[in-house]
């Protein structure tokens, strides 16, 4: 329970902290909350502390996105917690930052720009200088 505490107000300030864009913990916190949180708190620490701090930052029409790609990372931690190996742990951490940068720039192509190849094409473009913080 105290890890669980600790994930949720580590993971909080330090999206509070100044930062370069996407090079927040949170991603982290979220794959080994999975591997080392109790199962119940393993999805719910990473997304309680993505809601605190986005209704404090403020709500976004790309929110669901963020949110269920978190959820999604700490599935990919469990399935590390199964076989733990540095192998697995690899594979996580690089599937991580991949799965968050598909999901969130998908929602923001529904967001903001024109639901067209040209304007997908561009959201996802534009989006990898801030895949490099995430990565």
């Amino acid at each position: 329970m105290v890890l669980a505490w600790m994930f949720l107000l580590i993971g909080v300030v330090t999206r509070f902290l100044p930062h370069a864009p996407n090079f927040t913990p949170v991603l982290a916190l979220a794959l080994f909350g999975g591997v080392y949180l109790k199962r119940s708190q393993a999805l719910l620490v990473p997304l309680a502390l993505m809601m605190m701090s986005d209704f404090i930052i403020g709500l976004h029409p790309v929110i669901f996105f963020t949110w269920g790609s978190i959820l999604l990372i700490s599935c990919l931690g469990l399935w590390i917690r199964r076989s733990q190996s540095v192998v697995r742990v690899m594979i996580g951490a690089l599937a991580s930052a991949f799965l968050f940068f598909v999901v969130t720039n998908f929602g923001c192509w529904l967001a903001y720009y024109p639901s067209t190849w040209e304007g997908f094409v561009s959201c996802y473009a534009l989006a990898v200088p801030f895949f490099r913080g995430t990565f």
